[in-house]
């Protein structure tokens, strides 16, 4: 059976609880931003290639929605799926689940592109990286598609 990468776990920390008790929006990226580290890792596309090959991948859109809360010293597990890629390109979601209840408490999607950091200018990935993208790829696409991935906002009018 096809399932999502697993991309990581954490605790929500003290400091990044606002004064409603929950955690802060700003701390959903920070948290998301770790799966997203877990998956470059993963695929090769890491720290340690930006520094071995000049290269690096950038955000170019990120869309987070917060379908429940979480608060201090709550544990928290990602997983994310590849919806799609090309050879410079990366569409990525990522779902937070609260790690002891399993209800989802957040999702981010991503369009990532990989850049030549020396022109600051999109590149295509590296052939061994983009074979290790279609791989997870084509493990996901058995997957369904996320509710939320592509949504819009707005005020809905009737």
């Amino acid at each position: 059976m096809n399932k999502c990468f697993a991309s990581g776990a954490l605790t929500v920390r003290p400091e990044w609880v606002d004064y409603n008790g929950h955690m802060n929006v700003g701390y959903y990226v920070v948290a998301f931003d770790k799966a997203t580290d877990a998956v470059l890792d993963h695929l090769g596309l890491g720290s340690a290639y930006r520094h071995d090959h000049d290269a690096s991948v950038f955000v170019l859109e990120a869309h987070v929605t917060y379908d429940r809360e979480v608060g201090p010293g709550d544990g928290l597990r990602f997983s994310t799926q590849i919806l799609d890629h090309d050879a410079k390109r990366m569409h990525v979601f990522h779902r937070m689940h609260h790690a002891e209840e399993n209800y989802l408490a957040a999702t981010n999607e991503l369009m990532i592109m990989h850049v030549d950091l020396k022109t600051r200018r999109s590149a295509p990935f590296p052939a061994d990286a983009l074979e290790r993208i279609e791989t997870l790829r084509r493990n996901h696409d058995a997957l369904p598609r996320p509710e939320a991935a592509g949504r819009t906002i707005g005020i809905a009018r009737s």
